[in-house]
């Protein structure tokens, strides 16, 4: 079963994440609509089990919810994946969303790693999701989930479009590099756990 939940609690976020790598329903509330939009297309496009509850200091912004989010997801997937073995490893994804496009690469080594370019325009989409959280939460998911992330928005004008082929070229990444491909642990150095 390679399934884990994950609770944390600090003075700005109570964060609640159950997750199962090999598919289930999909339940998100954070308080942040597009989040929990983006949250959503990650469990759909990814094959993901996703169930999500938080809430945080909204009212100072969402950064603080977002963050712990991505680290509550990444400790997930890494309990979830254990030593790793059988898994495809790498996973790469091309995802398009009308003018805008998106890459996504993801080595899930145990060695974490985020490299994120999307220049995007600094303005709020729902009810408070600014642009710039989405990079806290693909820096905190790879930290925590021990994984190599190179994220790119390679072209587009819609902002939600964008960041929705972002997160959409995530979850097909991740998707791929999760699939069972055998049953030994893919690295010449017969651990990705440390």
């Amino acid at each position: 079963m390679r399934t884990a939940a994950i609770e944390r609690s600090t003075g700005e976020t109570r964060v609640r994440v159950a997750l199962d790598l090999d598919g289930g329903p999909a339940k998100v509330a954070t308080g942040l609509a597009f989040f929990d939009h983006m949250l959503m297309q990650l469990a759909r496009h990814g094959g993901l089990g996703l169930d999500v509850e938080a809430a945080g200091d909204l009212e100072v912004d969402g950064h603080h919810l977002v963050e712990d989010v991505g680290l509550c997801l990444g400790e997930a997937l890494r309990s979830a994946l254990g030593d790793r073995a059988g898994i495809a490893r790498f996973g790469e994804a091309h995802v398009p969303l009308d003018e805008a496009l998106a890459r996504v690469v993801v080595d899930l080594s145990g060695r974490p790693w985020c490299h994120y370019q999307a220049p995007l325009p600094p303005l709020v989409l729902g009810n408070g999701f600014h642009p710039e959280l989405a990079r806290e939460f693909f820096i905190a998911f790879s930290q925590r989930g021990a994984f190599a992330l190179h994220a790119t928005v390679l072209c587009g004008e819609n902002t939600h479009h964008q960041l929705e082929a972002l997160f959409k070229a995530l979850a097909v990444a991740l998707k791929r590099a999760l699939r069972r491909e055998g049953e030994g642990i893919p690295s010449t150095k017969g651990t990705l756990t440390a």
